[in-house]
């Protein structure tokens, strides 16, 4: 049976540890709030930017430029983000069952895909996946 010091001791580290999660919540709360902030700030310079790449598109001929130029859907290049490590396995769950499913059915339509990976976790998922694997971004690569 555990001694009376040696529980008082246990409920003190508990208690520090509470803390610091509390603080760590209060962190990734505010980093949160700035980044959506950040995020609505730059909502109308995208919706600016993307009325003055329609105006000038429908000025140029598709053939003189390779960006605006009409190509086949045959050929898909995906982009994954996943997290390297942390609290969200829920986030990267469900960021890697969604592409798992438009991946299927693209794959099924008879695309050819490459992917790009930022993160690990999303990296060691598609790397045991039968998909070329183009470039990948993340820790301890």
């Amino acid at each position: 049976m555990p001694s009376l010091q040696h529980t008082r001791r246990r409920i003190g580290s508990i208690k520090n540890t509470q803390q610091i999660t509390k603080a760590m919540k209060m962190v990734a709360a505010a980093k949160l709030k700035r980044a959506q902030e950040r995020i609505l700030e730059a909502r109308p310079y995208a919706q600016k930017m993307l009325s003055v790449l329609e105006s000038l598109s429908m000025r140029i001929e598709r053939g003189r430029h390779p960006l605006l130029a009409k190509r086949g859907d045959k050929k898909i290049e995906v982009m994954i983000v996943t997290s390297d490590r942390g609290l969200c396995g829920a986030f990267n769950a469900n960021i890697i069952r969604r592409s798992m499913e438009f991946l299927k059915q693209k794959k099924e339509d008879g695309c050819e895909i490459t992917l790009n990976t930022v993160g690990r976790k999303g990296r060691d998922f598609f790397r045991r996946m039968d998909f070329e694997m183009r470039k990948t971004w993340g820790r301890h690569l």
